[in-house]
């Protein structure tokens, strides 16, 4: 995933402000309602258009805390830029500093909401879903870098029409965890939105709902002041299923004249920013459709059974949650796996539905409203509806066959293996083993069971070992009869990574950040850049663990809520 473009093109804030190219703004709607200088912040019902012109608010005495060297070199942008006073003022909030051609204001767009394929509008202040959208996200900058094209979204720049009386905050702890994440998805080869910079004020704070320290609660017990922060965000664009979902309601409830426009040219909006490598402009639009429909498809499922493999849980995998060009967004109630439980879920609002093993039924559901929203734009047109819904009827087939192939991959074999791959989650559940170190050590192709038990958290039966030995046993034979040992071996070390994410090694970092100390943030960029390497012996003793008992149950590093 490492670019190999080391000779940084954009040196100065004049340089990189030339390289803007505004494509959202430029070809599609803004709300008429709007202020056209961005001056728009309260909390109000946006009717029609494609996003909300605003200027983010600027946190005050922003100081630098990290960005992600690796995407510095994929964009051309030279790694001293991150400390440049126009480039810092910008990414924590301040618009002001922008350049011509840039524009003085960012943008924020609305979008539904629909949870396991049922539409919601209670979350909007209004309850009809004119007030739901990017209540703290705001663009400030799209541009081409290196032939590619980037948006730059600032999280939490402070409040848009969307905010629904919030105060458009993030949290430096939610920062912190998101900056991380991102990148850490990025190395373990998983399609996510990109982190750029992490910036913090030196002065303000904002309230929220935490955890006391050794606390067992689940829900928080305490307010707590904690530092204010700006992430900045970075995707091919920020288009999700709950975008197009909005305009097709719109369509479905007659709300204004020009909503079937407005759909049309959001899909095409897709097509172009996400598809366009993919998909023949020359095809009628109803072809394109029908292809957007296929492709986006591909990528979820492929997203879905990534996610599996690396241990990934989405906790609030809804319309809105879910990116319509097919990538991981938006790291809120999220976490992955250790000790292995198919119903494994941090986030206290999320349930069983949102689950580690339930993913691909959430992705499901989310098809589902994105299929649902297509449908609208092929109204009369008979054989492009029976083709969109033949994509849809094969959705589960396709999610199947990609789940099937990632857990071949994952266990070094040559074909789908379903009694021995299931027996072996049976086991692990029982056994209650440490998901990635688990896959780790098999990675060894080892030829006793005793090479497995440092992924176990707890001593087995006789019974349970003696059918782990049997299962060993039949696997190794697989192995064997595909040749060689030591090429196979490399090959799962490719799929199975080394170093996971472990949330009571993430929780000291942002905790050491609050008081200024911003090392461990280092630290934990430089291991979890190479999770499929070896590194040292040094990092395997500190980073290479299973979780310690105490940690099991205390709220903030075992479950979280989403106070961010």
């Amino acid at each position: 995933m490492r670019s190999t473009n080391t000779i940084p093109s954009t040196r100065t804030f004049t340089e990189f402000a030339k390289q803007v190219d505004y494509s959202l703004m430029d070809t599609l709607e803004a709300d008429p309602q709007a202020t056209e200088d961005g001056d728009d912040h309260l909390t109000r019902e946006v009717f029609s258009g494609h996003y909300v012109p605003v200027t983010p608010t600027a946190i005050p005495k922003p100081k630098y805390i990290a960005h992600s060297k690796t995407l510095f070199n994929e964009l051309g942008l030279s790694q001293e830029l991150a400390l440049d006073e126009l480039f810092r003022r910008l990414f924590s909030g301040d618009i002001s500093v922008a350049q011509k051609p840039m524009r003085p204001f960012g943008w924020a767009t609305g979008y539904a909401l629909s949870i396991y394929g049922t539409e919601y509008t209670q979350q909007c202040p209004f309850g009809t879903g004119n007030g739901y959208g990017d209540g703290r996200a705001i663009s400030v900058f799209e541009g081409l870098f290196n032939g590619k094209r980037w948006e730059m979204q600032l999280k939490g720049g402070g409040p848009t029409p969307y905010c629904r009386g919030a105060d458009g905050r993030a949290v430096l702890r939610s920062s912190v965890r998101e900056f991380l994440a991102q990148e850490y998805m990025h190395s373990l080869g998983v399609p996510t939105s990109r982190s750029l910079t992490l910036y913090v004020s030196s002065t303000e704070t904002v309230r929220r709902p935490w955890y006391t320290k050794n606390s067992n609660s689940i829900d928080p017990d305490i307010l707590m002041e904690t530092p204010a922060a700006i992430s900045t965000r970075v995707a091919p664009s920020f288009l999700r299923v709950g975008q197009i979902e909005l305009f097709a309601r719109r369509v479905r409830n007659n709300e204004h004249q020009g909503s079937i426009k407005e759909l049309e040219m959001i899909v095409k909006h897709l097509i172009v920013r996400n598809y366009n490598k993919e998909i023949d402009p020359t095809l009628s639009f109803s072809n394109q459709v029908v292809e957007l429909a296929n492709l986006f498809l591909e990528r979820l499922t492929s997203l879905v059974a990534n996610w599996i493999r690396v241990g990934y849980c989405q906790g609030n995998f809804n319309s809105d949650n879910c990116a319509a060009g097919g990538f991981t967004l938006d790291y809120g109630p999220f976490g992955f796996c250790e000790l292995f439980d198919p119903r494994f879920q941090p986030w206290t609002g999320g349930g069983e539905h949102f689950s580690f093993f339930n993913q691909q039924v959430a992705a499901e559901a989310n098809y589902q409203m994105f299929w649902g929203a297509l449908r609208t734009l092929l109204t009369g047109n008979a054989e492009g509806l029976d083709r969109l819904d033949t994509i849809r009827d094969g959705f589960a087939a396709v999610m199947n066959q990609k789940m099937e192939h990632m857990w071949t991959k994952k266990l070094g074999l040559d074909t789908y293996n379903a009694p021995l791959i299931n027996e072996m989650l049976e086991l692990m559940v029982h056994t209650k083993v440490d998901y990635t170190i688990f896959f780790r050590l098999l990675s060894n192709i080892p030829n006793k069971l005793t090479d497995l038990k440092d992924s176990f958290y707890i001593p087995n039966s006789e019974e349970i070992e003696s059918r782990w030995i049997n299962w060993l046993k039949r696997w190794r034979q697989h192995i064997i009869n595909r040749g060689d040992q030591s090429e196979i071996s490399a090959e799962m070390k490719r799929i199975n990574p080394k170093y996971t994410w472990r949330e009571w090694l993430i929780t000291p970092a942002y905790e050491k950040a609050e008081k200024g100390d911003y090392s461990l943030i280092k630290e934990l960029q430089a291991v979890l850049d190479n999770p499929y390497d070896e590194q040292s012996l040094e990092v395997q003793k500190k980073f290479d663990r299973i979780k310690p008992k105490k940690f099991f149950g205390a709220g903030g590093v075992s479950h979280y809520s989403c106070s961010s």
